[in-house]
């Protein structure tokens, strides 16, 4: 993958170019970015760069890495157990389906990489088993005499245990080893792999960025294209979504308006936290993947409503598809009195999903609270 490939994101590819041209390439990087900014893509093009600029043989270089196929470029990224591979599952055991993942979309989240696996109902992590494969590969020699580099894809997935196993290497990495972590939640890494990384913060796409690259890399008319770019919040994926007309949001939409229709209503009406109970269920049986989605959409919502309810028109996008539901009616019951622990109790919910607690009591508990919420008073 070139540089050229990758959409905007021009200070940090002249960046990288500029220090590995000048033999200052650090041997823990750190790349932080949201979903559909690039951070993995400008791994891989960074990768290739390092591996082919020492190259006797650029253009052969070049086209293993674009194969994902290079010797010295190793992956890490996060598994779970399927029908195929019942124990200890590794990267390694599914390189074909990776190649094939990243080909198809870079840009492309953890949610769809466990599509791609037929795992979705599950959470993907990098384990110590990993940790163990990533240290035998990594002390073997290059297998083209320079350097040998290890993309950690979602590396915030790794456990304390494979984290811990991974530290020493960080510390004494082999001659002419890279590694590049790359993460979507700076703050679910340990510090101490923090500590040993040099970080790059990478920020969301300009609406710009993702225009050029639905019309250039998605023959998407021009006018299209500036309408789902201004609805994908800096997020490319979210944007190819958009133009391929995915229906995840469609279903999140409607979830998102039984939920508040039925919290407004359950003030005061003991029948209708019933409701409450079968929605909380209806989500609960979704993988925790989706549940973390659906929580995320939940935060936009809301926060989209409450920019309409103080008239900051030009940057709300969300247009909701379902009838009888008008954005506009809903926008006044979202205000400064009650964004902040709307926000902190969604959060709550995400925190505790992500870490296997019970769904169902999770999800019924975050809805009692906003029925209190959704009724408080905007303070004067």
């Amino acid at each position: 993958m070139n540089f050229s490939e990758i959409l905007g994101q021009e200070y940090l590819k002249k960046h990288l170019i500029k220090s590995t041209d000048n033999g200052r390439i650090s041997h823990a990087q750190l790349f932080v970015g949201n979903e559909g900014s690039g951070v993995l893509p400008m791994a891989i093009a960074y990768a290739q760069y390092i591996l082919c600029s020492t190259s006797n043989n650029k253009e052969d270089c070049a086209l293993k890495c674009q194969k994902l196929m290079h010797p010295d470029l190793h992956f890490a990224f996060p598994v779970a157990t399927t029908n195929a591979i019942k124990t200890k599952p590794v990267s390694t055991d599914f390189l074909k389906e990776w190649r094939e993942f990243v080909t198809t979309n870079p840009y492309g989240n953890l949610f769809e990489w466990l599509q791609t696996l037929g795992i979705e109902n599950k959470q993907g992590l990098i384990g110590v088993d990993e940790a163990d494969e990533i240290v035998k590969s990594l002390k073997l020699k290059s297998y083209e005499g320079g350097y040998k580099i290890m993309i950690i894809w979602m590396a915030e997935k790794m456990n304390n245990s494979s984290a811990n196993k991974l530290l020493k290497l960080l510390e004494e990495p082999p001659e002419k080893t890279v590694f590049i972590l790359v993460t979507e939640n700076e703050e679910e890494i340990i510090t101490t792999i923090k500590s040993r990384c040099q970080i790059l913060q990478f920020p969301v796409l300009s609406e710009a960025d993702i225009v050029k690259g639905l019309v250039e890399k998605e023959d998407t008319d021009l006018p299209i294209a500036q309408q789902i770019a201004q609805q994908s919040d800096g997020n490319y994926n979210k944007a190819l979504h958009l133009i391929h007309n995915d229906n995840a949001d469609e279903q999140f939409e409607q979830w998102f308006i039984v939920w508040v229709r039925a919290a407004f209503k359950a003030k005061g009406n003991a029948a209708v936290i019933q409701e409450l109970i079968a929605w909380s269920d209806t989500i609960s049986k979704t993988g925790r993947e989706t549940q973390k989605r659906f929580l995320n959409y939940c935060l936009q919502f809301f926060r989209q409503a409450l920019l309409l309810n103080y008239n900051a028109d030009e940057l709300v996008f969300l247009t909701p598809k379902s009838p009888g539901f008008n954005l506009e009616k809903f926008a006044p019951f979202v205000h400064s009195g009650n964004i902040l622990d709307i926000d902190k109790e969604l959060n709550d919910a995400l925190y505790h999903i992500e870490r296997n607690g019970n769904a169902k009591i999770i999800l019924l508990d975050l809805s009692i609270k906003l029925t209190r919420l959704l009724h408080s008073k905007e303070q004067a």
